[in-house]
């Protein structure tokens, strides 16, 4: 891979994974430090996953293959392109994206706090949600997207508005729809739902099981910090969580100011059955950075 790894986001990932880089060759990974240390077998209190964005110079099958050495569930933000691979390997997906077909679900900054989105966004969720049930998966992704010069408040009613015509559908078919929390001083600015408290409010005005946040501790480190009683206080609107070092979104160790493994403990202590999800982009060039996930997946493994 040309550029550096440190300065890739999911969205340029998603278009390298689209544009079908991921079918490039891939050598073996064998006779190193990792592969000494697959072996370990996990706990699983914690059921954990990785982010393929952040491998997008890998190839699917082979992220799969080794993911499930090291004793992951599944892999995240996979679309229906790449669920079949993930069954070959006994994987979940653990959070979905929609079809390509419909871009517009992965859109980051088209959300639905804009209305103008809607008419395309409700006839794409209702294919996407039948699809991901259809699969034998649970969680869809969603994102309010970019304000544009909107208040908060109506980019609330907005989202209400809007999401509130597809969450029959959801429940119905047993899906969880899951907003992603991201950071908007940093990562994407102009992005609506960067903060806990405005989430909270979108999950109360909805009030249905099938609609929970992504809470991703990196993005929210940056926003607003105070994590872990985050988590303890309003736990039961978490539906998801994502992991990456602060700062630099790279790993998860001893070079960032959080402490994983009292994350994970408050995160298990709330009861929580739903899976977290490795997203840090690696440092760690060696074997295309499987030492950093297997370091990282252990660190988490409370």
């Amino acid at each position: 891979m040309l550029e550096d790894k440190s300065k890739l986001n999911r969205r340029s990932a998603i278009k390298k994974i689209a544009m079908g880089t991921t079918a490039l060759s891939f050598p073996e990974i064998q006779n190193n430090n990792y592969s000494k240390k697959i072996g370990t077998i996990l706990k699983g209190k914690i059921k954990q996953s990785v982010c393929q964005w952040c491998y997008s110079d890998m190839p699917l099958d082979k992220l799969a293959e080794e993911s499930k050495k090291i004793g992951l569930v599944g892999i995240d933000l996979i679309g229906k392109e790449g669920w079949d691979t993930l069954k070959k390997y006994d994987l979940i997906s653990t959070m979905c994206y929609g079809d390509l077909e419909g871009k517009s679900t992965r859109s980051l900054t088209n959300g639905w706090c804009d209305k103008r989105f809607h008419k395309d966004l409700i006839s794409n969720y209702v294919r996407h949600i039948k699809q991901v049930s259809e699969a034998g998966w649970t969680n869809l992704i969603c994102f309010s997207g970019n304000r544009r010069g909107m208040s908060d408040e109506d980019g609330l009613k907005n989202c209400i508005n809007g999401l509130k015509k597809i969450i029959k559908v959801a429940e119905d078919y047993g899906v969880v729809l899951h907003m992603e929390l991201l950071n908007s001083k940093i990562d994407h600015p102009d992005y609506m739902c960067d903060n806990t408290k405005w989430g909270v409010k979108l999950c109360k005005s909805l009030d249905s099981n099938n609609f929970k946040l992504l809470y991703d501790i990196y993005h929210m480190q940056v926003m607003e910090g105070d994590i872990i009683d985050t988590i303890r206080k309003k736990h039961k609107y978490f539906g998801h969580f994502h992991t990456a070092g602060v700062p630099g979104r790279n790993e998860i160790d001893e070079s960032q100011e959080l402490f994983y493994p009292a994350i994970m403990e408050a995160i298990k202590q709330t009861g929580f059955n739903g899976y977290v999800a490795q997203e840090f982009i690696p440092l760690d060039k060696a074997k295309f950075g499987m030492n950093s996930l297997l370091k990282a997946v252990k660190t988490c493994d409370i």
